[in-house]
């Protein structure tokens, strides 16, 4: 019987007694008997592969919807509560931007000199090995994405429902409901087209910047009128505790999380030399001025112990200054999370691809639909994740556990940066930062990661759990090469009926 993939076979007349190992993508799966240039019949010559279909703009659009979601409408006041007056707190949004852009920067270096999609887990694969990467992707997989997407989608469903209930409370199942089609309708959108899901993220972003400049724009005018509410007590309350200015901090750095996912699609990306750093400088800077202002608004119209007192800071501030309009706010606080929630499905779907192709996941994931050219096995995985844990009441604090290990595996990057720097000098890097970037930004991850244990042990101790056990998951997945082979038969047989089903085949060619 011959192999069906995105190879020709050395060997076409493997039996289906004698499959290959699932976890070694060297050998690639069986699907139904007919080799992949049957299957592509009508596709002309190109390879089953990626596309690169993101240009600047969708590129920026992703960034920027990814950082921008719903945090900075709906409770900003988390670095307030820390900061102790609206001076500190602003002084902390804008050092917390500068940090993110030392970051980013740094992140550009490696998303041009390793040219994969994947982000963190490819940096951290190929300067320290697979088990490390395997725990990031543990961790991502495990907790991280599904929990941030279902976090998202139950944000969108609330306010999408708001104007249908008013000042009731949507019923949990409602919003649970809506938050799963919500989930379910974005990863069709991905399925589909790449060029859909960037549209959606082009409108949507587009979208979540108007509303940001309706109360920049307002908040300006309330201070050239001299109304500010806030800045009469700009100074007051503000803290000296070094434990609180720190807290402070990892609240502004969480509110800049997602700079680096574009770099999880660098495979996409069209002219990824020039348009990754390009992205980025553009990006983070209108990110950070974009926050400030706000911030400024919401300070100009609102006092302390209102933001304080607010569960959704956007609303009680178009509630205090539109008027009659004001019902517009939570229409575009439920658009700006359905726009963050389509980058995230598209950009972290490419970590789970990415895992699979190199051995680390099981090769059903690693299939690209050779009509749509989509990691359409990928997408639907994430999809079944993110709807699990909307059945869990207990999704917050899950994101909790992790928080620091999102940090924890951001710093093992910048290790991976001068690491390599270090063995590979000759590497070609497009962009080379100062090393001084990548130390400071390294230890403010250290800082980051440090923290937690003492503010939050019991949570820390829970996500170190959640790490730790990945090392035997990755032992039987990955390390132990001699499985059963009635296990491998049973892989084997899942990815070639996943085939099968989902018009479904491994990448062509090699990974450039």
């Amino acid at each position: 019987m011959t192999q069906f993939s995105g190879k020709k076979q050395a060997n076409s007349d493997r039996m289906d007694d004698d499959p290959p190992n699932p976890y070694n993508t060297t050998t690639e799966p069986l699907s139904n008997g007919k080799k992949a240039d049957n299957v592509s019949q009508g596709l002309g010559s190109g390879k089953i592969e990626l596309k690169k279909t993101i240009g600047l703009v969708n590129a920026v659009a992703i960034i920027v919807g990814v950082i921008v979601g719903g945090g900075i409408f709906i409770s900003p006041k988390g670095v307030l509560m820390e900061a102790g007056s609206p001076g500190m707190s602003l002084i902390i949004w804008l050092l917390s931007g500068l940090f993110s852009v030392v970051g980013a920067l740094c992140y550009a270096e490696l998303g041009t000199s390793i040219l994969k999609s994947g982000g963190d887990y490819s940096y951290i694969n190929e300067a320290f090995g697979g088990l490390p990467a395997f725990l990031f992707m543990w961790v991502c997989l495990l907790i991280i994405i599904p929990t941030t997407n279902a976090i998202t989608a139950l944000t969108f469903a609330t306010y999408a429902l708001q104007p249908v209930f008013g000042t009731c409370t949507p019923p949990d199942s409602a919003v649970r409901l809506i938050a799963a089609l919500c989930i379910t309708l974005l990863v069709m959108v991905n399925c589909a087209n790449v060029k859909w899901a960037a549209r959606v993220q082009n409108v949507f972003t587009c979208a979540k910047i108007l509303a940001l400049v309706i109360i920049i724009i307002v908040g300006l005018v309330i201070i050239c009128k001299g109304d500010a509410v806030s800045f009469k007590e700009s100074w007051e309350g503000t803290t000296t505790n070094p434990g609180k200015v720190a807290l402070a901090f990892y609240s502004g750095f969480y509110s800049y999380s997602g700079w680096n996912y574009l770099n999880f699609i660098t495979e996409e990306l069209k002219n990824p030399y020039k348009n990754l750093p390009r992205a980025i400088f553009i990006s983070l800077p209108v990110v950070t001025i974009i926050y400030l202002l706000a911030n400024v608004a919401y300070f100009a119209a609102l006092s302390t112990s209102e933001i304080m007192a607010s569960n959704a800071v956007a609303v009680t501030f178009a509630d205090r200054t539109l008027g009659v309009m004001s019902w517009c706010m939570p229409l575009f606080v439920a658009m700006s999370t359905f726009g963050g929630l389509n980058g995230c499905i598209f950009t972290s779907s490419r970590v789970v691809f990415v895992a699979a192709r190199n051995g680390h996941l099981p090769n059903v994931l690693q299939l690209i639909h050779v009509k749509y050219l989509t990691p359409v096995p990928s997408l639907l995985f994430q999809c079944i994740c993110s709807l699990v844990m909307l059945c869990s009441s207990d999704i917050y604090a899950l994101i909790n556990y992790c928080t620091f290990a999102e940090f924890f595996f951001i710093g093992l990057s910048i290790c991976s940066l001068l690491y390599l720097r270090w063995k590979q000098p000759e590497r070609h890097r497009p962009i080379k930062v100062s090393l001084v970037f990548p130390i400071v930004f390294l230890v403010i991850c250290v800082f980051l990661v440090v923290l937690p244990i003492f503010t939050a042990p019991v949570e820390s101790g829970i996500g170190l759990a959640i790490i730790a056990i990945g090392i035997p998951v990755y032992g039987f997945g990955v390390a132990w090469k001699k499985k059963p082979v009635s296990f491998v038969t049973f892989m084997f047989q899942t990815t070639r009926r996943a085939q099968q089903l989902l018009y479904c085949i491994p990448q062509e060619g090699p990974i450039d």
